[in-house]
């Protein structure tokens, strides 16, 4: 088990709940410059993925396809997320016990705000980590490859349900 770190974040009010934009690229693309060859499963799994309005699991992505007439097995399901989160073309989340959760992201480094009622997901942009992170680092003797912040909590309007 990792240790918890705990760290005080200054959030930006401008984050978006939404689900990958117009102006984002293609699914084909995304995995082309993840260096992922584009399969007919692969670019299924992304597609639906892309089009659910915050986070999901493999099985409510599985079940999507299924829905949709899709002969998708599960376990082609789960390999494809992990490979597409494994190579940064989606994103993982861990806010559900003993699931994971998979979302495609916006481009470039950025950190999440994961409601545990609704389970939106806020895109944080701009990190301001790297001092922090930085200064604990060589405290402890530690070389930092990379990081990833999500913060579970609930949304505004899960609050005024």
């Amino acid at each position: 088990m990792a240790p918890v770190m705990r760290m005080t974040l200054n959030l930006n009010p401008g984050v978006s709940y939404s689900s990958m934009s117009d102006g984002q690229r293609t699914s084909g693309a995304r995995l082309a410059e993840a260096g992922v060859r584009a399969t007919r499963q692969r670019l299924l799994v992304l597609e639906t993925l892309a089009r659910e309005p915050h986070d999901a699991t493999a099985q409510e992505i599985y079940a999507r396809l299924r829905q949709g007439g899709e002969p998708v097995g599960l376990a082609t399901v789960y390999r494809t997320l992990a490979l597409l989160s494994e190579h940064g073309v989606v994103d993982e989340f861990a806010h559900r016990p003993g699931e994971t959760c998979y979302r495609v992201c916006g481009e470039g480094h950025h950190h999440h705000l994961v409601c545990a009622r609704c389970h939106g997901v806020a895109e944080l942009e701009g990190c301001e980590l790297d001092e922090w992170l930085v200064r604990a680092s060589r405290e402890h003797g530690f070389q930092p490859t990379s990081h990833t912040l999500e913060v579970v909590g609930l949304c505004a309007s899960c609050q005024a349900a």
